[in-house]
């Protein structure tokens, strides 16, 4: 496991969803790797933060802008 391969399965290790193996090879690599802990670490924070807060509404123009935006990407991207 390199540091592009634990960012890969970041999520999956942070949600507990990687096999026995790759679980273990990934928790080697941060033995070693000072700033792959530090990226897990504060994910792991980040997460934690924002699964306890509650969820704002977002202003009507804010959202409608959003919106937009996104139909505008999506219709670049089909092209």
């Amino acid at each position: 496991m390199n540091c592009d391969g634990v960012i890969h399965e970041l999520s999956n290790f942070i949600d507990g969803e990687l096999d026995s193996a790759m679980k273990r090879e990934l928790e080697s690599h941060l033995t070693d790797c000072e700033d792959c802990r530090l990226v897990v670490d504060q994910t792991k924070k980040t997460v934690e933060i924002f699964c306890d807060c509650e969820p704002i509404e977002l202003p009507v123009d804010v959202r409608t802008r959003l919106h937009e935006a996104l139909r505008r990407k999506l219709r670049e991207a089909a092209k």
